[in-house]
């Protein structure tokens, strides 16, 4: 058994905004495996400036990992603890050379192409016409779940948008989300909360900055609009902390981006853990290529969710890697009667 791996670069068909700045491209990494004449193929995202694993010794590590491939998946995913774009590209990239289909990470009515995912339209942050046009895009579509990236532009300019949706469609026909990504203080955030609840919203995703637990906590007793945790959960390892973590803020759901919090396996723990707690949760991609998004999407078709999931980034890239992978009047289909561009990915790798 023998494993390489390789960095590209994804660009973006069109800037992608948000609270934390503008990306024009991003990288990632495949990894592969390959023995008796077989092979599988995993993608290891992490993300520049939010991942836990974003440190130097990020390539060096994934090195070590293709060195000691021999050591085998359980004892690799150990090791790799601290790294979890390493975990999932680890985790995917034997599921597909265990497989028949190296595309077929995970079985399931999803991945035979009988079932598919409801998902959101995403919005990205921009100036008030890009953000119209945006989301004229997507309901016309057939999205019924939209997620608007909000905190970069002005504040009465995103409700003014919001409340425009929302004279059109009722609740019961388009549900919206926000996502902050941490851009509100809390001195400011539950009046803010307020106003947004206003307009009958699903929910908000991080509306102040991680690691202000307590002042998290205070937030979800008082808001009127429920509070998802996004970056909250990056870089909690210990299932000890996890569950401190939730105790402590009890959140109304959770968003979980295995890429960033422990690839399956680590979904898998925040996962049982909401259940326990009655915390809600759904499931998003983290700008991964074909390759990520599939193994993700695929993850998530096993788990049954009737909540619409953030698996709609596959279409942002200019050079992703073409696959049966289709957005269908706000679903997310796995089409059987196309193939992967394995061309490329030989070209790749």
């Amino acid at each position: 058994m023998k494993a390489t791996f390789k960095k590209y670069i994804l660009n973006f068909k069109n800037p992608a905004g948000t609270s934390r700045g503008v990306l024009k491209t991003k990288e990632t990494w495949f990894i592969k495996i390959e023995k008796d004449g077989n092979w599988g193929i995993g993608e290891c995202g992490m993300f520049r400036g939010l991942s836990i694993d974003d440190r130097p010794d990020f390539e060096e590590k994934l090195q070590w990992v293709c060195t000691h491939i021999q050591l085998g998946e359980k004892t690799l995913l150990k090791e790799v603890i601290e790294f979890p774009a390493l975990q999932i590209g680890i985790e995917t990239a034997f599921k597909s050379l265990q497989g028949e289909d190296a595309f077929e990470i995970f079985t399931s009515e999803f991945s035979h192409g009988n079932k598919t995912i409801p998902i959101n339209g995403l919005v990205w942050m921009g100036d008030t016409a890009f953000m119209k046009e945006q989301i004229s895009e997507k309901l016309k579509s057939g999205f019924s779940c939209i997620k608007m990236k909000i905190g970069a532009i002005d504040f009465q300019t995103e409700i003014s948008l919001l409340k425009s949706i929302r004279k059109e469609f009722l609740p019961s026909e388009i549900e919206l989300r926000v996502d902050a990504n941490g851009a509100f203080s809390p001195s400011e955030a539950l009046e803010k909360l307020k106003i947004l609840s206003e307009i009958q919203l699903h929910s908000i995703e991080q509306p102040i900055k991680p690691g202000q637990i307590q002042e998290m906590a205070r937030l979800c007793e008082a808001t009127p609009l429920p509070i998802a945790l996004d970056e909250e959960l990056i870089g909690v390892f210990p299932s000890e902390e996890k569950k401190k973590l939730l105790k402590t803020i009890q959140p109304h759901y959770i968003i979980l981006k295995p890429t960033l919090v422990g690839g399956f396996e680590g979904s898998d723990a925040w996962i049982d853990l909401a259940a326990s707690m009655k915390i809600g949760w759904w499931i998003t991609s983290a700008l991964e290529s074909n390759i990520g998004l599939n193994a993700i999407a695929q993850y998530t078709a096993t788990k049954n969710s009737n909540l619409p999931q953030g698996l709609g980034t596959g279409s942002l890239f200019t050079n992703n890697i073409a696959a049966p992978l289709q957005v269908i009047d706000g679903t997310l289909r796995y089409n059987k009667n196309k193939n992967w561009d394995t061309a490329h990915l030989k070209e790749l790798l």
